[in-house]
């Protein structure tokens, strides 16, 4: 049957967001690419969320990262045989399956490489968000990200994107994670302030020299359902007071009080240096700036280079948590392998932030591919979405001083100005 005649019938604008018919399924305009980013940018910003909110319900941090990485995988597998399966594989653009049997193992390697320090980003992070909270993780991790990632991948992509617009993005950037420091320092100054009127009044009835964190010291935990941890409480302490941080420390899986912030600020930096690297990674496995591959070999697909990247990424998660099972960090209980498999609470939950982040990640790059990676980095606008849920969800800055507000606010305004004019940069890859 002649199938020639029938994308004719079809009608497409001039400048097609989808490269559809008999070849690959890709992104090839500005206008898809950027759709490509936004979706990115909501699913980006939402599974720090949920690891959030169940290290807060007590969940122990590694057994929801073996649950996510599971289903991480998963969504790249899924992408690899719809997408990269799409259409007739040719000499060009093999399809998935193709590939794999090809001599491609310098542009593997790559994608593989980047796998690795995203794992490694990913396993810090779910510490820095108890430490620092959600909306400072992701501030200072994706302005570190921009500032690094940005400009490596600026220069592999031989300078696609526009550096007028891209570099004043960047520093936009740069000023946003000064900012992000300076809202924790202040956040973590209005803590300590609330927490030390509950010290002071204790002192003053008991004569006590040290305050008791419990529930005995703080009954707050009484009988009715508490929608965020599952548990029962009557009276829910209010968002942002004492109280609240006490029953939060209570429940929650990594105990923070008596330790000292610049340890989750030097997580948060390590897990931002990882997750910088982990794109231009990506730009060379699919794109052999460095001319690695011999004559006549295929550049990766990005489906294919995705699915080398998520399975890398796969490995160096499950061997990192199963060790930390047994040997945990951060005075966290011990556990086993055992009681992993049988912890199902919040496993719902842990399975649909590997989900989010697997798709989430395959959109940055199909966005990347097509309108220069520099550009891609625009996604690191999940601070906007994680800080929106941080506020609704888990009460941070409420009942913060002025000076925090301020800061807060100032560091979004400089977050928008920098994603608005990244994505401004956008290019065309020939």
């Amino acid at each position: 049957m002649d199938l020639s005649g029938i994308p004719s019938l079809i009608a497409l604008p001039t400048e097609s967001v989808l490269a559809i018919g008999l070849n690959m399924y890709l992104v090839e305009s500005k206008g898809g690419a950027i759709a490509c980013m936004l979706l990115a940018l909501f699913f980006l910003g939402t599974w720090p969320a949920i690891f959030t909110l169940l290290e807060r319900r007590g969940r122990l941090p590694q057994h929801t990262y073996l649950d996510y990485t599971m289903t991480n995988l998963l969504a790249a597998v899924i992408i690899a045989f719809t997408f990269g399966e799409i259409g007739t594989s040719t000499a060009e653009e093999p399809n998935f399956l193709t590939q794999l049997s090809q001599d491609n193992w310098p542009s593997v390697l790559f994608a593989m490489a980047g796998g690795v320090v995203l794992s490694l980003g990913n396993l810090a992070t779910q510490y820095s968000l108890a430490f620092v909270g959600l909306s400072v993780t992701e501030v200072i991790t994706a302005s570190i990200t921009v500032v690094i990632g940005t400009t490596i991948n600026y220069f592999l992509d031989e300078k696609i994107n526009n550096a007028a617009i891209l570099f004043p993005g960047v520093g936009c950037f740069l000023i946003a994670v000064c900012l992000g420091s300076a809202v924790h320092t202040s956040n973590a100054a209005d803590n300590k302030a609330k927490l030390s009127i509950i010290s002071n009044d204790d002192k003053t009835q008991s004569g006590a020299t040290d305050v008791l964190v419990s529930k005995e010291t703080h009954p707050i935990i009484v009988e009715t359902k508490d929608p965020e941890n599952g548990s029962s409480t009557a009276e829910k302490a209010k968002f942002g007071s004492a109280d609240f941080l006490i029953e939060l420390e209570n429940r929650r899986a990594i105990k923070l009080f008596g330790k000292s912030t610049m340890i989750g600020l030097g997580i948060t930096f390590f897990a931002g240096i990882c997750f910088s690297l982990f794109s231009p990674a990506f730009n060379l496995a699919t794109n052999d700036q460095w001319h690695t591959l011999k004559d006549g070999v295929a550049h990766l697909t990005v489906y294919t280079a995705f699915f080398y990247f998520s399975v890398s990424c796969f490995v160096i998660a499950i061997v990192l948590n199963i060790n930390f099972l047994y040997h945990p960090v951060l005075n966290l209980p011990r556990s086993s392998l055992r009681a992993y498999l049988t912890d199902w609470n919040g496993r719902g939950w842990a399975f649909l932030a590997g989900l989010l982040c697997g798709f989430g990640n395959g959109l940055q790059f199909v966005g990347g591919q097509a309108a220069g990676y520099a550009a891609a980095d625009a996604v690191q606008a999940l601070p906007l979405v994680s800080t929106f849920w941080g506020i609704l969800l888990f009460g941070e800055y409420r009942k913060s001083s002025r000076r925090t507000y301020i800061l807060l606010a100032s560091m979004l305004f400089m977050f928008i100005v920098a994603v608005a004019v990244l994505m401004a940069s956008a290019g065309s890859r020939e």
